[in-house]
């Protein structure tokens, strides 16, 4: 058994060298038919991994494996991107020469595929521009990591792998037990304005980030990083922006910005504190890997030291170009320090592993940092003439609708048909799940009780189901978590049109500057008259969205605070509030259409009851609690009599001159 294991493994490691021997020493020989871009993915070796378990789906195994990527064609491939169709339930350890175009961090869950990008090496060059060069025409990625089940003699390998940088088509790969191999080819329909110019074309996004290198030296280079909210519903409030340094750099200084930590055991303690042996590291602003930035506030921006900086100082505000156009753009600038061996003006590489947060804002994800034609600036001289940065970089960041549970804002339902309201659901915003409670109820509310916070509202709810005879579900429900929550009632609904009021709620201790709230409603949003109380609009172009701001003096929504008499009155949060006119000419509308299809505060989307207010609330209320067919030998009777109590009436009138 002993003999056999030590001849398997001298086996893996032959074939780990057969291949790596094969892609770094001559091109593979099925590359010799390809007009293209040639990919590989060879599986190595796997190793049973800890604990050892009898549930063969659950057992985790290490593995191995090469993804190799060469330019076999005319065309240089700017940008290489490469998807790798993981099925295995896969977790990521390592790469080499590549990083992971959604920047998730290592280890990283890949089991349902993931895209994979050239780092440091994004570019990949011909053979005829380079004299068969294979460094340069050619990359090879190790990836190392875990997947669950598939014991030997099975293999785990991907469903398939691809290019995806546009104006290439790749068919279906090549597969035998331990290797995936395709060859993709120019699409001749493609533009090829896309392929020819120097660097790739900037890409669009609802962020956009531009790294642009101003100065270079031997050992450091100033760069400056410019973001644009270029989404007319996007927004970032006091944004925190990290990446990770894949070289060794450290940031030396900044303006306009400083990083949320100063630690600088990380230089002293690691390659720059070798070679940097006589700098202070206390004056440094960060040595560390993911750094943490934060924008300046506004009273530092005419600072001569950190600020005096277009665009900078915003206290993280980023606002939709609709609301300020000046203010959807932020810029700071850092000196970079860097190490061996990386010392010459041109080894400049941008960071990687791009992330911005902010606070009840939407959730970006970043892609990789992509080498684009150079920035252009304005000649600080003044004179008619624009200066080009060294180098550019831009990382596209867009807003991912959030997942059940990962909301950050929830709405809750209410109309003038039915006196209960219809509350947010109950863990919108996340659970931790330490709570005895069902995140999948919901208990109806009285009016009143939006305006408790949630820990102080059971009682109300329980005696208001008791008033209505609801069933009250066991264990109670879970609470929605939110920061903001929002209430929309249908307040009329009449035959030429209809009305509702929106109350925005902030529970939270920070106020909110400059909000916005955006509601769509698919079919009657085009019917909008008015807002009352805010500054409303409808946007046509973004499916009749009506956006909505605070007026002149009403653009703060105040945080929540301590009640008159903290000892025994409940908190109370920050309020606005609107009534809202609409239209129903040229429209066909049923109850379900007044309620919105999405609601959007501050950029992040609310999450939505999935019921409405029960329009036969109306109904029953108004039913009378008394037989009418009771009434039936009454009206009998009174209808017989009519005649001689009109003929009584008349006599009266004319006896005493009445008619």
């Amino acid at each position: 058994m002993i003999c056999r294991r030590a001849m398997v493994l001298m086996l893996l490691s032959i074939l780990t060298v057969k291949v790596i021997r094969g892609q770094n020493g001559k091109l593979p020989p099925e590359a010799a038919d390809c007009n293209g871009i040639f990919i590989t993915y060879t599986y190595v070796s796997r190793t049973r991994e800890y604990p050892f378990l009898k549930n063969v789906t659950a057992q985790p195994w290490a593995f191995k494996s090469i993804l190799a990527i060469l330019n076999a064609g005319l065309y240089e491939l700017k940008n290489w991107k490469i998807f790798v169709g993981f099925q295995n339930n896969e977790i990521l350890v390592s790469a080499t020469n590549a990083v992971i175009v959604d920047g998730n961090e290592l280890p990283s869950p890949v089991g349902n595929g993931t895209t994979f990008s050239g780092y440091p090496q994004s570019d990949l060059k011909t053979s005829v521009d380079t004299a068969g060069d294979l460094t340069q025409i050619q990359t090879q990625v190790e990836l190392s990591g875990t997947h669950f089940g598939i014991r030997p003699p099975g293999y785990p390998m991907p469903r398939t792998i691809h290019l995806v940088n546009d104006g290439y088509k790749c068919p279906a790969p090549a597969r035998s037990a331990v290797k995936l191999s395709v060859c993709c080819v120019r699409d001749l329909k493609a533009k090829a304005a896309k392929l020819a110019s120097k660097h790739l074309p900037r890409q669009k996004g609802d962020l956009m980030i531009s790294y642009d290198v101003l100065q270079a030296y031997g050992s450091n280079y100033v760069a400056q990083v410019t973001i644009d909210n270029s989404n007319p519903l996007g927004r970032l409030d006091h944004w925190n922006l990290t990446w990770e340094w894949m070289r060794g750099e450290f940031i030396f200084s900044m303006r306009g910005a400083y990083t949320r930590r100063k630690d600088i055991s990380g230089c002293i303690y690691g390659a720059a504190g070798e070679f940097y042996k006589d700098l202070d590291f206390s004056k440094v602003m960060s040595c560390e890997k993911n750094p943490i930035i934060g924008d300046l506030p506004a009273e530092r921006e005419s600072d001569k030291d950190v600020g005096t900086l277009p665009y900078c100082c915003r206290n993280g505000s980023l606002l939709p170009t609709i609301m300020n156009a000046t203010k959807s753009r932020s810029v700071f600038q850092l000196q970079v320090f860097k190490v061996p061996p990386d010392l010459n003006r041109t080894a400049l590489y941008p960071p990687e592993r791009w992330r911005i947060v902010g606070v009840v804002n939407p959730q970006y994800k970043c892609g990789s940092a992509m080498r684009v034609e150079e920035t252009e600036f304005p000649d600080p001289s003044g004179l008619q003439t624009t200066s080009l940065a060294i180098a550019s970089w831009q990382v596209v960041c867009n807003i991912t609708r959030p997942k059940k549970g990962e909301a950050r804002c929830c709405v809750s339902y209410s109309a003038y048909y039915n006196d209960s309201v219809v509350p947010c659901r109950s863990c919108a915003c996340g659970c931790d799940g330490s709570r005895n409670c069902d995140a999948n109820r919901q208990l109806l509310l009285p009016p009143e009780a939006l305006l408790v916070p949630f820990e102080n509202r059971t009682q109300k709810a329980l005696s208001w189901a008791i008033i209505k005879h609801y069933k009250v579900p066991r264990p109670l429900p879970c609470p929605n978590n939110c920061g903001v929550s929002i209430n929309w009632h249908v307040s009329s609904n009449y035959m030429s049109g209809w009305s509702a009021r929106i109350t925005l709620f902030n529970w939270k201790e920070i106020d909110f500057e400059d909000w916005f709230v955006a509601v769509q409603l698919n079919k009657t949003g085009s019917g909008f008259q008015q807002a009352y109380s805010f500054n409303g609009s409808l946007i046509k172009d973004l499916n009749n969205t009506i956006f909505m701001t605070g007026l002149p003096g009403s653009n703060w929504l105040m945080g929540e605070v301590n009640g008159s008499n903290p000892e025994k009155d409940f908190r109370v949060p920050g309020k606005q509030q609107s009534v809202l006119t609409f239209t129903k000419k040229n429209l066909r509308v049923v109850e379900g259409d007044l309620f919105p299809t999405r609601m959007i505060f501050n950029g992040e989307e609310c999450d939505l009851p999935v019921v409405l207010p029960n329009p036969k609330a109306l109904a029953s209320s108004c039913r009378p609690n008394f037989n009418v067919f009771a009434l039936v030998p009454f009206v009998i009777m009174f209808w017989m009599n009519l005649d001689f109590l009109h003929f009584h009436l008349f006599n009266l009138a004319t006896k005493n001159g009445w008619v």
